[in-house]
């Protein structure tokens, strides 16, 4: 494999990444964990979703390695754990005018 046949896979993961991004509710999901952990349902109530949704995004944003969870007792709290989606989501709100989700409800 040359670097040619590498830089075309890894342009190939990214855009799978992304488009898995590409959705309201994960970037919404993504807002809100940046600013602390949440269960899936305390996401899915502030998405407006359902729980059973909520935790199908929670688990693509895991396949990308967007997101870790923890579990704490008997709840599972998620947490971002891609550090450059901070500044990802710092050009969209700068671009889209979208303000930083406030931190209530997550830790």
């Amino acid at each position: 494999m040359n670097s040619t046949d590498s830089e075309t896979d890894a342009f190939r993961e990214a855009a799978e990444c992304l488009k898995t991004l590409g959705h309201p509710a994960r970037l919404r999901i993504i807002d809100l964990l940046l600013q602390g952990r949440y269960t899936v349902g305390e996401l899915a109530d502030a998405c407006s979703i359902p729980s059973h949704v909520a935790s199908e995004h929670l688990r693509l944003l895991k396949i990308c390695g967007f997101l870790g969870s923890e579990r704490d007792g008997r709840r599972i709290y998620y947490h971002v754990s891609e550090p450059h989606l901070e500044d990802l989501m710092g050009c969209l709100r700068s671009r889209f005018g979208v303000q930083a989700t406030g931190s209530s409800g997550g830790e």
